[in-house]
Formats: structure tokens, C-alpha cells, sequence
């Protein structure tokens, strides 16, 4: 079960490659709005393999994914209503509605001062390895809940545990997969309605999880800007300090940073990369897209 498991990891984790290939040459290319040829021919597939390869992966085709991620779509999102609130947002997607969001099952617990002054001791910290649509990714948790969730790049296994160790110095560490990873791990399945409570024990400055919290409102498949973000915590004028925090959250996707575009509608850099956040825009715009009609 466990050889079978890696080589599904494995398969994910190339997958994952080839699309995000495609997904560049069509960053590169959306003003031309390539046809399935020209981007298959990019990655070096054929244009029915391509087209069954990112079916599987997205849910839709390459052409409905194309509009998703492109940059008319993110400034239609942004400006669509400019008095709308994160909050607003959030709870006009309110928990009985098809767009049913696996992040309002968050909840966001700060590490004591101590804790966070003396480097996790005394500490328990879990970590696994797990494959996702976006390639593999380290979960680590302690027994409140999800401390980090980072992406693997170019890095390997052993590079990615010591940013882990190095944000915990003082924590004991454990090979060791868990419920609280299990749970986490799951918003990459297709039925979110099963979804059980994702917790979220984090290190961070009060500012720092202040933000994060913020961002656990912004539903999914929508996007908003830094400085709206800002203006949702009250303090409208800090909006630089809200990017370096948001540039500093430790939990990928479940922390939905990849929603937080600029105001002129172009994505931006992301700390797991930026053909990483295109993907993950356009996956959750058309996992939405895709339940609200059905």
C-alpha cells in the first residue's frame, strides 16, 4: 500500500509539472488565446493526451481553464463591486450553499508568546510528505493542530524539512502522519461538503495573524488586492506591511494567500512560485465554477 502510495505521489508530482508547463506558455500567450495544438506541442504531448491529462487534473477543458487564469478574469473579480467586503463575501457564500468553502472550517489558533520567543520548545511537531493536483507538499502539525504546509519546488525532501526545522529550532520532530494532516491534506479531493474541521496552530506576530485570518474569509474561487485587505483589517495604510505578512504565511492554500492579486489585476509573485499561484486560481475558479452549476 505504501510502495503504491509513492508512485502515486510520484505520478501527481509529474502531472503536476507538464501542467504547469502549459500553464506558462499560456501566461506567456493568453492575448493570442493559443488553440489545444499549440499548447499541446508546447509540453511536447499530443493534443488528445494533453487534453485528457488536464481534464483529469482541472476538471475542464484547457480553453475554459485559459479564461480562468487570465487577466481579464482577475480584473473582473476585482471590480466587480468595489464596496463588497471580504467579509461580505464570505458570508453572502454562507455554509448551506453549493459554493459550500473549505475555509470556513478554519480555525486559527496563535502560538503562545513563549512559544513563539523561544523557537517551539518543548514542542511536538508530526510532519509527512503528501502528494496534491500542485505537486508534493510537507505538512507538519502539533497536537492543537497545522503549523506549516509548504510546496516543494525545485528543492528535495531534505532541503524543505530544514526550512521546517529552522522556523521550529528548539521543537522535537516526529516522521509521523496524523489526523490534523489528514484533515488538511483533504481540500485537494473534489467533494468538499465531507470535509471535517481543519485547525490551525501557528507561529506569527499579532499583525501577522491578524492577516492570516483575514484571508480565511476571502471565498473560494474569488480573488481581492493587498490593499483591500488592509482596509478589511481597519487599517487601510498598511498595506505594504500586509504583503510582507502574507509573504511570510507558513501554510499554503489552506491560508489562501493565492487569492491576494494587485490592484491592477496581475498576479504577482507568490512564495511557492508563480506558475504555482496562476494553477491554483484557476483550479479554484473552475472547481467553483463547476459545482454552482451543477
Amino acid at each position: 500500500m505504501e510502495k503504491m502510495e509513492v508512485q502515486t505521489q510520484t505520478q501527481q508530482a509529474l502531472n503536476y509539472d507538464r501542467i504547469a508547463a502549459a500553464i506558462a506558455y499560456i501566461q506567456e500567450h493568453f492575448r493570442e488565446q493559443p488553440s489545444l495544438d499549440e499548447v499541446a506541442a508546447a509540453i511536447h504531448l499530443s493534443p488528445a493526451h494533453f487534453q485528457r491529462l488536464f481534464a483529469d487534473w482541472a476538471g475542464i477543458s484547457p480553453k475554459k481553464f485559459l479564461q480562468y487564469i487570465s487577466l481579464h478574469h482577475a480584473k473582473k473579480m476585482l471590480t466587480t463591486d468595489k464596496n463588497t467586503t471580504l467579509s461580505d463575501a464570505a458570508y453572502e457564500t454562507g455554509l448551506s450553499s453549493t459554493s459550500r468553502l473549505h475555509d470556513l472550517f478554519i480555525t486559527l489558533e496563535g502560538m503562545t508568546p513563549a512559544t513563539y520567543k523561544n523557537g517551539g520548545r518543548d514542542l511536538s511537531i508530526n510532519y509527512h510528505f503528501a502528494g496534491s493536483p500542485f505537486g508534493e507538499i510537507l505538512v507538519a502539525s502539533t497536537p492543537k493542530g497545522i503549523c506549516y504546509m509548504a510546496f516543494l519546488q525545485a528543492e528535495n525532501e531534505d532541503q524543505a524539512l530544514t526550512h521546517l526545522y529552522a522556523r521550529f529550532p528548539e521543537a522535537t520532530f516526529t516522521f509521523k502522519a496524523d489526523a490534523h494532516q489528514q484533515n488538511a491534506v483533504a481540500i485537494f479531493q473534489n467533494d468538499w461538503h465531507q470535509l471535517k474541521a481543519v485547525k490551525l496552530h501557528l507561529k506569527g506576530t499579532p499583525f501577522q495573524l491578524k492577516v492570516w485570518e483575514t484571508l480565511l474569509k476571502i471565498p473560494m474561487g474569488q480573488l481581492t488586492s493587498y490593499g483591500t485587505v488592509a482596509a478589511e483589517m481597519g487599517q487601510p495604510a498598511a498595506s505594504r506591511a500586509v504583503g510582507t505578512a502574507i509573504g511570510e504565511n507558513p501554510v499554503a492554500m489552506l491560508i489562501p494567500c493565492h487569492r491576494v492579486i494587485q490592484s491592477t489585476g496581475t498576479f504577482g509573485g507568490y512564495r511557492w512560485g508563480s506558475i504555482r499561484k496562476a494553477a491554483l486560481i484557476g483550479w479554484e475558479a473552475a472547481k467553483t465554477a463547476v459545482r454552482d452549476q451543477s
